[in-house]
């Protein structure tokens, strides 16, 4: 390792970093200039990647958990040789750049995850340490060893602060995940002012605490950086490592270095006499050296070497294990059997159970077809019924384990699902009560703002749970989670339609689906084959029960209420019709002919039916239709009391239809 050049690469990424933010106003200079050796370290040293094949199985993930300080993470994979170009760090937050305010998966080469929202990044890298233990244990064979990686994050006070991380610190901890290594970034510091006015932590304690290796050390010293890597790297001996770095956060600018006011961009103004104290040229902005430029390149010719050994190491196991490869390619393509429907088995036409329960049999039978399906719970696997019965409990004893017990911690449940997503080796699902889907919201947005194929299974869905009361009655729940972009909520109104939304949400790959399970019986609707139903609910909305005569009247309805509306068409007459709606957003997907077939816009009396608040049905219901939902809290009391109580019934709806 060079450490002159390093260090010299080090002031010049600060350089880059002061430029950018400088050129739009706008954006944090602590982190970037703070943690510079650390990233000449990470990117000219330590880390296992190859600029020319960004998504190689077997690199080093590296997540940048303090997103905020995103011009860390673009100037040093500029310098790596990522295709981040000059103009791209010159494009620093404008508008169509490559180089947003906080780093987006899918939009930059290099980047793993979206980060920005402190502690979710931590979470994230939980996540792919867990994908990174699964698939060593699963695809490495005693000749081959396809995946040997780790995962690296940088995370700060803010990040350490937030729940979120400490939730996925612990789960971590408990899972030996040895496989991961967090650089704290502990420069005492947070953004309103210095970080003993509201912490006090013993870090090194606390990480050991939850079964981690810490050490602390000068996060300005290149050698001690490298060594304290190259150590925990090398150490598998069942427990995550934590780097403790203490820095001087906006470093090379005394004038706010190492206060509050070096976080953002008030360093900015002073960043001529910086440069020039760094050894920059004054006529030079955006300035890499020649040196820098040639260490890199041919620091990255090394490391393509070391992937092209990999990739005849990869053909070699390929070759001898097709079967193992196979499986591997599918994972990544996130493949799903076009028959997987046919896989699972009908439903007697008398099942009267609670969706959850018929979630819990479609779900074995997509755990068969579909072996990269991973699903794990917030301590409530015997509530929500999501556990695989043959899938084994993941742990560090059992990193094959398909069921994985995230303890009660909604919230790093959501991250770490999100991390096993941005892998892209595993299907993930997690499973808690809807009432609870708040605490991991951050995590379901971030999902959904990144395009991931996660599955959260969240029941209990309405004030049907009965007895514990409005604490656990969801009535807000399912409107708000639909109000999130690019996230499918699928409410199914019986077992054939929970089918249909397991299916509807395997056969999504390019975002996240929240199911919506009863904790109530709901009796199945036999009015069409299973085929329909099925395919139905894949297209959001579809009709259930279709008029005998001419048509006058619709009515709608989602979830548990669909038998309500089933049961008051049979009463109002041949000119009704019931459309039942599990989800909002595939219907608003489809094309115009198909949502006017179901729904023709000459039919203005309309009446809509679900547990819960009203405002986002009256899209389709119109001003002249009517909703019958809950626009209040719940009640304490046996479920079916409550439903009576709060107007869920059969009677309301003909009321309404009237």
């Amino acid at each position: 390792m060079n450490t002159n050049l390093l260090a010299q690469a080090a002031n010049e990424a600060r350089g880059l970093a002061m430029d950018a933010v400088h050129v739009c106003n706008s954006g944090h200079l602590g982190l970037p200039l703070g943690c510079a050796e650390i990233g000449a370290v990470l990117f000219g040293h330590s880390l296992r990647y190859s600029p020319e094949a960004p998504k190689w199985l077997n690199r080093d993930r590296f997540v940048l958990s303090a997103g905020h300080g995103s011009m860390f993470l673009y100037g040093w994979l500029h310098l790596a040789g990522y295709e981040v170009s000059l103009e791209d760090v010159k494009s620093f937050r404008k508008l169509h750049s490559i180089t947003p305010g906080h780093p987006e998966f899918h939009e930059t080469p290099g980047v793993e995850a979206t980060t920005g929202p402190l502690g979710q990044g931590v979470g994230n890298a939980v996540g792919y340490a867990l994908s990174g233990k699964r698939a060593a244990a699963l695809y490495n064979t005693p000749e081959h060893t396809i995946f040997n990686h780790h995962v690296i994050a940088i995370l700060g006070d803010g990040c350490l602060q937030e729940g979120v991380a400490k939730e996925a610190i612990a789960f971590a901890g408990h899972s030996g995940l040895d496989n991961l290594v967090l650089i704290y970034d502990s420069n005492d510091v947070t953004l309103d002012a210095m970080a003993d006015v509201t912490q006090g932590e013993d870090a090194m304690g606390y990480f050991q605490s939850q079964g981690w290796d810490a050490v602390t050390i000068d996060g300005h010293d290149l050698l001690a950086i490298a060594e304290a890597l190259a150590a925990a790297k090398a150490n598998g001996n069942g427990r995550p490592k934590v780097i403790i770095a203490k820095t001087t956060i906006a470093k090379g600018i005394p004038e706010v270095a190492g206060s509050a006011k070096g976080h953002g961009e008030g360093g900015a103004k002073f960043i001529d006499a910086a440069r020039a104290g760094l050894g920059l040229p004054a006529d030079q902005h955006f300035y890499v050296s020649e040196e820098t430029k040639a260490y890199f390149a041919a620091h990255a010719a090394a490391q393509k070497e070391i992937f092209l050994q990999w990739q005849k190491i990869y053909d070699a196991w390929a070759a001898a294990h097709p079967a193992l490869a196979a499986q591997l390619t599918a994972s990544i393509a996130c493949s799903v059997p076009s028959d997987l429907s046919e896989k699972i088995a009908p439903f007697a036409a008398d099942y009267n159970d609670a969706t959850r329960s018929a979630g819990s049999q479609v779900i074995q039978a997509i755990a068969k077809e579909i072996p990269q399906f991973l699903t794990g719970s917030a301590d409530l696997f015997g509530s929500t019924k999501n556990y695989l019965k043959d899938g084994g409990d993941f742990s560090a004893k059992n990193p094959l384990g398909r069921n994985i017990w995230f303890g009660i911690r909604e919230h790093a449940m959501g991250a770490i699902c999100n991390g096993i997503a941005y892998d892209g080796l595993f299907r993930a699902s997690g499973a808690t009560f809807l009432v609870f889907a708040d605490y991991l919201r951050g995590s379901i947005r971030l999902a959904a703002l990144s395009g991931l194929p996660v599955t959260y299974i969240f029941t209990h869905d309405s004030v049907g749970v009965g007895e514990d009361g409005p604490t656990h009655q969801p009535v807000e729940t399912v409107s708000s989670l639909r109000l999130i972009p690019q996230l499918d909520v699928i409410r199914p109104g019986d077992a054939e339609e929970t089918a249909g939304a397991f299916l509807a949400a395997m056969h999504r790959t390019d975002g996240p689906t929240a199911l919506i399970l009863s904790r109530q019986a709901i009796p199945l609707m036999n009015s069409l084959s299973v085929a329909e139903r099925r395919d139905g609910v894949m297209r959001g909305g579809y009709i259930a029960h279709r008029e005998t005569g001419e048509l006058r009247q619709i009515l709608l309805a989602t979830g548990s209420e669909l038998q309500h509306a089933m049961a008051a068409a049979a009463e109002l007459g041949d000119g009704v019709r019931v459309v039942s709606m599990p989800c909002f957003e595939i219907f608003d997907r489809q094309n115009d002919d198909y949502r006017e077939s179901v729904l023709p816009a000459e039919v203005k009396n309309r009446v809509a039916i679900e547990a819960g608040v009203t405002a986002l049905w009256w899209k389709y219901v119109g001003t002249q239709g009517k909703v019958c939902g809950i626009d209040r809290f719940g009640i304490s009391a046996p479920g079916n009391v409550v439903m009576q109580e709060l107007g869920m019934t059969k009677q309301h709806v003909i009321e309404a239809a009237k």
